[in-house]
């Protein structure tokens, strides 16, 4: 096991170039965020061009139309690398045929029937051909059939994937044919129907999610790696993107959820109940007792022993009951009141720990009007200190240190009870792990509190010498600050959950920088032109089974699928509207 009990002159002796890396930190509005590439902001205008990124890989590589690549996409949960890798793996007929996708080059598939009159193989009615559609598996049934079978399913809530209604057919209705009949009888179903579609790369992809902003700001976030991770919005929200909570690091979705219900619930005010009073006989009821008797009376009229719970009836004098004993020692009544009291004062420690921290964060938060007010007054002054920079980037440390020291107690809470890991450690383990953890908290807290206290100072009324020795504090806690968060975090994914083998818990890792901040998506995922890659197009043997996936010299890393998991370059939208109805190649052009 690693030693993170370093010592607090250890840290203090960090090398200079983490002062230079603090000093030269990003400042901004967003107090506390920084900015990468790792994920991006779709809004309502981007959103169809994300969408089309995602379609046109697809259509290129499998020389697809863009219905079938988007019943390609929307079976596979628009994660394109894993459609490529079940693409190698098992070849384009499994592909296509798990996904409902059917391609028959022998069968002409144009909606329309040349012949004079059919019978329409549902409602048993000759028809005229004019009157009767196609689909691509080579059914053919009247229009008024189709167009009926579309509003159910679509009023259903299953546009996304309408199927043939052949009998045993499992072919996904092209999506053109669908919004062509549907629209002639209820244009409304097929608006719905295009929105459906449009937000199902929201809704069936797990590397997109909606903004949890109340009220809605009509955003989605889309992740390029780990989905275990913390954005903030464009709006401002942060949250965890796997749970769509606040965000809670270095506490598990599930340790939060359960601590987000212990906290709401009644849970311990039923533990209250337990320690402090006794059930009726009769009705059931709480009683609690106010005075030194121990028989005590219900509302109900019931008198029972208050010592044993049991009913009796009203004589008795200042020691005994009138024909009721219970002098011998009962086990079992006792370890559970015990067991009752140990879990709820177990409870207020780390509730009282976490609300403590949770209300000092709000608190320093307010700081930062005051603070800029001072940064402001510093820098009107005739002094040669003009770079205040590092007042702000010490702030932002604070925040972030001690909003991971706050959750750090619910985390403890579950990882050292009876709740979630019982026999994943024996009691010995279990009390090293968690001295080791507290060691780290203890540091962690010590030196939050220390950073703490320097802004509470009147700084801008210091003399030079003073605001100096200040800087040079704020720079060293904060080193220290970070330092021991990186620990506790390495600690937890390490030795806490990574050593767990009977249940997976995941955490966001720890950001320096503070939470992410999602960029705007412009026109596409952007990649250097020379590092593309250009997969060949499938090609059938004549087997039909065997498809080749070729990478050019120099291209990105790859994955499992073979094929590279760099993006394609799209062009820009321009932050104009499209119209779903268009073709993929006409806005291409556009």
């Amino acid at each position: 096991m690693e030693d993170y009990g370093s010592s607090e002159e250890d840290i203090y002796s960090s090398d200079q170039e983490s002062y230079d890396g603090l000093e030269n930190e990003e400042t901004d509005s967003q107090w506390g965020s920084s900015t990468g590439n790792s994920c991006k902001v779709i809004t309502r205008e981007s959103l169809l061009v994300a969408q089309r990124e995602d379609l046109r890989r697809v259509m290129d590589l499998l020389s697809l139309r863009e219905h079938h690549a988007r019943t390609l996409l929307i079976h596979y949960r628009w994660d394109v690398e894993r459609l490529f890798a079940i693409l190698v793996e098992k070849g384009k007929t499994c592909l296509f045929a798990e996904a409902g996708v059917t391609i028959l080059e022998e069968v002409d598939v144009d909606s329309s029937v040349s012949s004079s009159t059919m019978m329409c193989g549902i409602c048993m009615e000759e028809v005229a051909g004019s009157e009767v559609t196609k689909m691509d598996c080579g059914h053919c049934f009247c229009n008024d059939c189709w167009t009926e079978h579309f509003i159910v399913k679509i009023k259903e809530g299953q546009s996304k994937r309408i199927r043939c209604m052949a009998h045993k057919c499992f072919a996904i209705c092209d999506e053109a044919v669908i919004r062509k009949l549907v629209s002639k009888r209820h244009p409304d179903l097929a608006e719905k129907f295009d929105r459906f579609l449009l937000e199902s790369y929201i809704e069936d992809n797990k590397m997109v999610k909606w903004c949890p902003s109340i009220p809605h700001c009509g955003n989605a976030i889309r992740v390029e790696t780990d989905e275990f991770c913390e954005v903030e919005c464009s709006c401002g929200l942060q949250f965890c993107f796997s749970c769509l909570s606040e965000a809670h690091s270095p506490c598990s979705c599930w340790m939060w959820e359960l601590w987000t219900k212990k906290c709401r619930d009644e849970s311990e005010t039923v533990n209250w109940i337990t320690v402090h009073t006794k059930p009726c006989p009769k009705c059931h009821k709480p009683v609690e007792k106010n005075g030194g008797c121990n028989l005590v009376s219900c509302i109900c009229g019931q008198a029972f022993c208050w010592l044993c719970g049991g009913a009796t009836g009203r004589d008795h004098t200042w020691s005994s009951i009138a024909g009721h004993s219970c002098g011998r020692y009962k086990e079992d009544q006792e370890k559970k009141s015990e067991r009752a009291k140990r879990d709820l004062y177990r409870y207020m420690h780390y509730h009282n720990r976490y609300k403590a921290h949770t209300d000092s964060f709000t608190q320093e938060s307010r700081l930062r009007e005051t603070i800029k007010e001072k940064v402001a007054n510093l820098e009107s002054r005739d002094s040669r200190l003009r770079d205040f920079s590092w007042v702000t980037n010490g702030l932002y440390r604070l925040f972030r240190s001690r909003r991971a020291l706050s959750f750090s107690y619910p985390f403890a809470f579950y990882m050292f009870g009876d709740d979630l890991f019982k026999d994943e450690m024996t009691n010995e383990e279990k009390e090293i792990k968690q001295h080791l953890f507290e060691d780290q908290q203890q540091q962690l807290e010590a030196n939050v509190e220390k950073l703490s206290k320097v802004f509470e100072d009147p700084f801008d009324g210091f003399e030079e010498t003073e605001i100096m020795d200040m800087r040079m504090q704020v720079l060293n806690l904060s080193v220290v600050t970070d330092t021991l968060c990186k620990k506790m975090y390495e600690c937890i994914e390490t030795d806490l959950l990574g050593a767990l083998q009977f249940s997976s818990h995941n955490i966001a890792p720890y950001q320096s920088k503070g939470i992410e901040r999602a960029t705007e998506l412009n026109g596409g995922r952007n990649t250097k032109a020379n590092s593309n890659i250009t997969c060949q197009k499938a090609h059938d043997q004549t087997n039909g089974g065997s498809i080749e996936l070729v990478h050019p010299s120099g291209c990105g890393t790859s994955d499992e699928s073979g094929c590279s998991s760099r993006k394609r370059t799209r062009k820009d939208s321009g932050g104009s509207f499209f119209d779903l109805n268009l073709p993929a190649e006409l806005i291409d052009r556009n």
